[in-house]
């Protein structure tokens, strides 16, 4: 590749992450409904055309900032489980950390979780950072456990729950770390 070429392809990345970063900023501040091609054309400085040959529409878009979403979960699930002081204390430190993020950052778990996109999970086409917030909580069973994937799907299910109907309203925020301790003792057979 000549040295033309891979300014090239260093300024088309560039702009890629700009846009990917302007559509995040956008959606934490204003909601989903603010992130249009228009608006994201106006803050990075770029025409709409220029957009579109970086993502094909906003569903794109989404899908793009909730794979950055889930690079970053990754790396914050994986910090909570080194830091937890044993293994029976894992996975309540994943818990822990898992609906932090969604509270912290509720635009990043829209895109994540909600909104559609076309990334696949559980899939042999499941992005890296996908399938590493799901080892993640795979690591937080012991490896003799044969159904680890199992109680980690299970899991993070209960977790997403409690994460969205405690967001909607629908149940108590106040009563998350008693529920995520009533999931870890009673479910998962470890200490709270």
């Amino acid at each position: 590749m000549s040295a033309i070429s891979e300014r090239r392809e260093r300024e088309r990345a560039h702009r890629h992450q700009l846009i990917i970063t302007a559509a995040r900023e956008l959606a934490e501040t204003e909601g989903w409904e603010a992130v249009t091609t228009r608006r994201l054309a106006e803050r990075v400085e770029y025409s709409q055309p220029v957009l579109y040959s970086h993502f094909d529409g906003k569903d794109a878009i989404v899908s793009a900032v909730a794979l950055d979403a889930f690079t970053e979960l990754a790396a914050h699930l994986h910090r909570a489980r080194q830091a937890a002081p044993g293994p029976g204390q894992a996975l309540r430190a994943v818990g822990g950390a898992y609906l932090d993020f969604a509270v912290q950052r509720p635009a990043l778990y829209q895109a994540m979780f909600i909104l559609p996109t076309d990334l696949k999970f559980a899939s042999a086409e499941t992005p890296a950072p996908m399938r590493a917030c799901f080892d993640e909580f795979v690591a937080c069973f012991p490896p003799e456990n044969e159904r680890r994937e199992l109680f980690a799907e299970v899991t993070w299910s209960a977790l997403h729950g409690m994460a969205v109907l405690s967001e909607s309203g629908r149940i108590p925020s106040g009563w998350q770390e008693e529920r995520l301790d009533l999931l870890v003792t009673r479910f998962a057979g470890t200490a709270g």
